[in-house]
């Protein structure tokens, strides 16, 4: 046996220290067993983890995911009045010369998934309850946005949009798209092509100019949340059925839809015999940026198709019976053809500019959205960073609307639109001005004041001026 003294002494170590460590080594020997394990010290493998196994469907695990899923929420609380106002004659469509108030409330859930690449899935329930002044009568160009024509005192819940979008990448290059309402977050290519199909505001994809379109957050007037004299294909809330194929190239987006009409005129229930009666839109965009800033520019050719009656057929059915002229009288399939540009131009990083004129061949009656045949709007808009307030608005528009020379014959021999008819008319352009400042109070939430000054309202000299002054609340989750 190798002698452990000598092993000590090689160390080094005083002999009695090493007899010491040698009786403390043997003891320990005896004391441990034959074949002990190993201590365990931070290099040594730790036991493994226990692992959680998914057990649930592939499909369903994916559907799962929450980036995948997004959920949004407004609610816009809109109240007017106007104070009384000279009028020489009030008729059965006339805007009430005495002093009136209105309000709406809408809300909206918008919720979103994500189902495979580049395919997206919205639906987005909704709720509306209004007192419209005059009963929706009087204007060419109605005060309040949020207004619809089936509004009343008591709450509706509908369906307002339940869509698939599916997005193709073409290449080019990459843009950083925000979390939005029906829109996910991510990048969007510059070439790419887009296709719609399902329940939709028909103005969710066209004409969408980014200073004048939505009266929840923007100007209130109906002639400045689109081309006005459009007459675009809804329902009697401003939903339709149809798809819509876009195709981006880099500046140019080049667009074409065709989608549902009322089953009658202005009515709430749609013709979805997208051959039989439809609107059919085509539109192209072109982006530009001069002097570093950002500017659109769109044109658009619509052609509506629905049993609509004709102004000249009207007025010779009234000739002949000796009646009231009534275009309900001469309802047959009909077009009506129009065309529209619209323009936005960033000024600053802060203000911008903006302008819209519209035209249809002011044949045939109003179907389905405002009584405008001829629309020129141009306004400025600015965000609040001059004055320390940077998620505040301040913008001004003006505002002309016109009829065709059939459409005024109608009215001025005693015939009703659907918005207007003051038993006889003194033409005249109805022209608009209006201005708000959108006050940002606490996250998520606006409060705006909005006035509006109509000059012939429903496009009679003898009526008028008349004053609008509104009030909105904002929520945006």
């Amino acid at each position: 046996m190798l002698d452990a003294g000598a092993v000590l002494a090689c160390g080094g170590i005083p002999l009695s220290s090493k007899l010491a460590l040698a009786f403390g080594v043997g003891a320990m020997c005896l004391a441990s067993p034959a074949r002990a394990e190993p201590a365990v010290t931070e290099a040594s493998p730790a036991a493994p983890a226990t692992v959680e196994i998914d057990r649930r469907p592939a499909w369903l695990a994916r559907a799962l995911r929450p980036e995948d899923w997004s959920v949004n929420f407004q609610a816009t609380y809109v109240w007017q009045m106007h104070p009384a106002f000279a009028a020489a004659y009030d008729g059965p469509h006339s805007l009430l010369s005495e002093r009136e108030t209105g309000y709406t409330l809408t809300a909206t859930l918008f919720l979103g998934h994500r189902l495979w690449q580049g395919a997206e899935l919205f639906f987005n329930p909704e709720m509306i309850q209004s007192v419209p002044m005059s009963d929706l009568h009087g204007l060419g160009g109605m005060s309040n946005g949020e207004n619809q024509k089936t509004g009343g005192p008591t709450a509706h819940v509908y369906s307002a949009r339940a869509f698939l979008r599916q997005t193709i990448r073409l290449g080019g290059g990459d843009a950083p798209v925000e979390a939005a309402a029906n829109q996910f977050p991510g990048q969007v290519s510059s070439r790419r092509l887009v296709v719609t199909v399902g329940q939709m505001a028909l103005i969710d994809i066209f004409d969408n100019n980014a200073l004048a379109h939505d009266p929840r957050v923007q100007f209130f007037n109906w002639a400045l949340m689109a081309q006005g004299a459009s007459d675009y294909a809804a329902d009697a809330r401003g939903y339709t059925v149809g798809f819509a194929v876009e195709y981006y190239r880099d500046a140019w987006a080049l667009r074409f839809g065709q989608f549902a009409q009322p089953k009658e005129s202005n009515g709430l229930a749609l013709d979805y015999r997208l051959w039989a009666h439809f609107g059919e839109n085509l539109e192209i965009e072109h982006r530009h940026a001069p002097w570093g800033q950002e500017g659109r520019v769109r044109v658009m050719t619509f052609l509506n198709y629905a049993k609509m009656g004709g102004f000249r057929d009207a007025l010779a059915w009234a000739t002949a019976t000796a009646a009231t002229p009534a275009v309900a009288d001469v309802r047959r399939d009909r077009e009506k053809l129009g065309f529209g540009v619209s323009l936005e131009q960033s000024l600053t990083r802060d203000a911008g500019f903006f302008g819209r004129y519209s035209w249809n061949d002011g044949r045939t009656e109003t179907y389905a959205f405002a009584e405008i045949d001829r629309c020129l709007t141009a306004g400025l808009a600015m965000r609040g960073r001059l004055w320390f307030r940077p998620r505040d608005n301040l913008a001004v528009a003006f505002v002309q609307n016109g009829l065709s020379d059939p459409h005024r014959d109608y009215l001025a021999s005693g015939g009703l639109g659907q918005f207007i008819g003051d038993g006889q008319l003194n033409y005249q352009p109805e022209r608009v001005f209006e201005a708000y400042y959108s006050f940002h109070a606490l996250a998520g939430l606006w409060f705006t004041l909005d006035g509006q000054y109509v000059m012939h309202p429903g496009y009679n000299a003898d009526r008028g001026p008349v004053k609008f002054l509104g009030v909105r609340l904002h929520l945006e989750m």
